[in-house]
């Protein structure tokens, strides 16, 4: 994952040393291919410290209530544009406030792993792009489950248990610009594991 970004930082700005191009409008894409994988390899760093923080306890939770159909609302908002470029139709019904009591912000991560994936690999299937968010109160008690399903193919049963595992990818989606690192799903297993919750 890191050494991807790295040859490309190296070899455009090996291009941009030796003066491979010297018209304005090619030395600014070089410089802007720089800035782009640099900034995703600051974004996977960020993400593996945060990850390393919650595997070994050193994260502490600040735990309020909230309204977690207000969370979900929230990211949906925030993909907006994507999801109207790709014609991918959400459907989510609840209206209802539904109070949890934890970290707002790591459940927000949590959420937006799977939405994010979601979206990622939602296939077109009898002409509609969908994907469906359900909130329930789960089997245990004071527990809320959420569910993403999107329209598409399964993940094969051989890769169930592989996809928490850090940077495991399934092969369809080892395209570099769906912009995945393999690291969002750890995230959220760490996170569900701080909670003592399926996942």
């Amino acid at each position: 994952e890191l050494k991807t970004p790295i040859s490309l930082i190296q070899g455009y700005a090996e291009g941009l040393v030796e003066n491979v191009n010297t018209d304005e409008d090619s030395k600014n894409f070089y410089a802007e291919v720089i800035l782009d994988e640099a900034n995703k390899m600051d974004k996977l760093v960020k993400r593996l410290l945060e990850l390393i923080k919650l595997e070994y306890e050193e994260t502490s939770f600040n735990d309020t209530n909230f309204d977690i159909v207000e969370v979900i609302n929230e990211v949906i908002r925030t993909q907006k544009v994507k999801l109207d470029e790709n014609n991918v139709e959400v459907i989510f019904d609840e209206i209802d406030p539904t109070y949890v009591f934890a970290d707002d912000f790591y459940i927000e991560q949590a959420f937006s792993n799977y939405f994010t994936n979601a979206m990622k690999n939602v296939e077109e299937i009898n002409g509609k792009k969908q994907i469906r968010i359900t909130v329930n109160k789960a089997e245990e008690q004071g527990k809320v489950r959420i569910s993403v399903y999107n329209t598409g193919k399964h993940i094969a049963e051989e890769n169930l248990d592989r996809i928490w595992n850090r940077f495991f990818k399934v092969d369809e989606s080892r395209d570099r610009s769906k912009g995945g690192n393999g690291i969002g799903l750890s995230l959220v297993k760490a996170i569900m594991n701080k909670y003592n919750n399926k996942y």
